[in-house]
């Protein structure tokens, strides 16, 4: 499988504490890097995520997929409490929409 590092998901914020920007990426998530500016964040997380990637093919580890590519099925599993259960049932009921339907809005708020 062809593997390019910029499939990754990688998010960059101010450290207050450190005074610098980090960068990280979401599928390495023991790889950071701080950097004086958001762009030189990025490249030296990027290079170290490259670096991290090479090392596991070599090693013959599996390499984590890239969020951007993964396929979802849009299906999860959640337990809640049965009195939550019973509460969100008479909602939905009283709304006049499926149980499904009420909590996929909920959380899209």
């Amino acid at each position: 499988m062809m593997m390019r590092i910029d499939q990754y998901t990688y998010r960059i914020s101010w450290s207050q504490e450190d005074e610098e920007y980090v960068a990280s990426c979401v599928e390495f998530p023991s790889l950071s890097w701080l950097d004086t500016t958001p762009e030189k964040a990025l490249a030296g997380v990027r290079k170290i995520v490259a670096q991290c990637v090479e090392d596991m093919k070599e090693s013959g580890e599996a390499i984590p997929e890239p969020l951007s590519v993964k396929s979802f099925s849009g299906r999860f599993m959640v337990r809640v409490p049965p009195q939550l259960h019973r509460q969100l049932a008479k909602l939905a009921a009283e709304s006049g929409v499926s149980l499904n339907r009420l909590i996929s809005h909920k959380l899209s708020q």
